[in-house]
């Protein structure tokens, strides 16, 4: 079993009479701000000059100042600013100011386990990483009760980083709910594994798989989407709740005969042996180098799989098919019915002559795959609620402030 510490466990004494500086203001570091300083610590929020942020943490009650400043004055460094800017920041702006005796903290250990950031051998080096997104995490708190986190010690250089990130993640919540130990590599090898095979890589390209297939077996795409996509939470919902058995207790006898019996086919040896292949890229550092070097370049291969898969047939279906599921958004309800009554009356004159019938689905070359989007585009109706402006090629959606992501 590994080793659990509680809120028991951990000092919150031993951080209070320091100054906390948290660098970034996005999902997380809005969370790890606000919950310290929630929890009596002096806090103080790093960001650039003109970051949209500023005004919002200055909003919420933070102190505010540039990264230079903040690494300065603070005893403890928490920098939560995306993987692929922190050795910027951190050889720019943090590490002139940092002095014997300072800790620096991370909660993803990506930049410190591939050699991208090599602090001073007289600094701590911590880590806790709580495992919920930011928003989640400060909801959790306010609520009292927390999420899960880890902790790791890179360097102990004060033989006092460990009950020091402790106490840290005390500040944060996580100690209510256990924060469990770790080391740097695990946690980052793990992390990087568990995305690509499983949270993010594994599912969309089986999600998008599956419904490609039922689209060229001449199915329609809003059916396809329900069965391999909507669903998809219903199931993770479950198996959230109670594992795997609770998701198999909770289906039909004819699904879970599926599950045993056809799931094995579809994630195979071969499936088994890619996922190897993909942990071997990580931890030999392959996919960190790869990574780099497409940051370094202006990250062109990123941006066009991005592009490529907002294209994608079955995001324009699934917008669609939201918009008939107000309950998904809140305030969309009252939106929807706002809509309807605007929308013109129903004339009364005769019907025009039928329609012809709608052609099937074509069904494509597997290089192809806009043949379906443009048969679907030409029957969609365009829906109000589904269909928001699209963001900018330039940010992504995210916001021209890359540390509020």
């Amino acid at each position: 079993m590994p080793k659990i510490y509680y809120e028991n466990d951990a000092n919150l004494d031993l951080i209070r009479n320091k100054t906390i500086g948290i660098i970034g203001y996005g999902s997380q570091g809005h969370a790890h701000a606000l919950n310290l300083r929630d929890s009596g610590m002096n806090v103080m929020v790093g960001l650039y000059p003109g970051s949209k942020s500023w005004t919002q943490a200055q909003v919420a009650g933070l102190r505010v100042a540039t990264v230079e400043e903040v690494a300065r004055d603070a005893d403890v460094i928490m920098i939560l600013v995306p993987d692929q800017l922190q050795r910027q920041v951190y050889y720019e702006s943090i590490e002139p100011g940092l002095r014997a005796g300072k800790m620096i903290m991370f909660a993803h250990g990506f930049n410190i386990h591939f050699n991208q950031i090599v602090p001073p051998s007289d600094v701590d080096v911590t880590m806790i990483a709580p495992k919920a997104p930011g928003h989640r995490m400060r909801e959790m708190f306010v609520q009292g009760v927390g999420v899960p986190g880890l902790i790791a010690v890179h360097q102990n250089a004060s033989e006092n980083a460990h009950q020091l990130a402790l106490a840290y993640g005390r500040g944060v919540g996580c100690a209510k709910a256990g924060i469990i130990e770790t080391t740097f590599a695990e946690e980052t090898e793990t992390d990087l594994f568990g995305e690509q095979v499983v949270l993010c890589g594994g599912v969309t390209a089986l999600v998008k798989t599956a419904f490609e297939t039922l689209l060229q077996a001449g199915y329609q795409p809003e059916v396809a989407y329900f069965e391999c996509m909507h669903e998809l939470k219903l199931l993770v919902d479950l198996m959230h709740e109670g594992g795997m058995s609770y998701m198999r207790y909770s289906i039909s006898d004819t699904a879970e005969y599926g599950d045993y019996t056809r799931g094995p086919r579809v994630i195979d040896d071969h499936v088994r042996g890619n996922m190897k292949q993909i942990l071997a890229n990580i931890r030999s550092g392959a996919f960190a180098r790869e990574w780099i070097l497409e940051n370094q370049a202006g990250r062109p291969s990123f941006l066009a799989l991005r592009r490529q898969n907002q294209e994608h047939i079955i995001e324009r279906v699934g917008a669609d098919l939201r918009g008939m599921m107000p309950w998904l958004k809140p305030g969309a309800a009252a939106q929807q019915a706002a809509a309807q009554q605007a929308a013109p009356q129903q004339s009364t004159a005769a019907p025009p002559p039928a329609a012809e019938p709608e052609p099937a689905y074509p069904e494509p070359a597997p290089s192809a795959p806009s043949t379906f989007d443009e048969a679907y585009q030409a029957r969609r109706v365009p829906n109000p609620l589904s269909d928001p402006t699209p963001p900018a090629e330039d940010d992504g959606g995210r916001g021209t402030d890359s540390w509020n992501g």
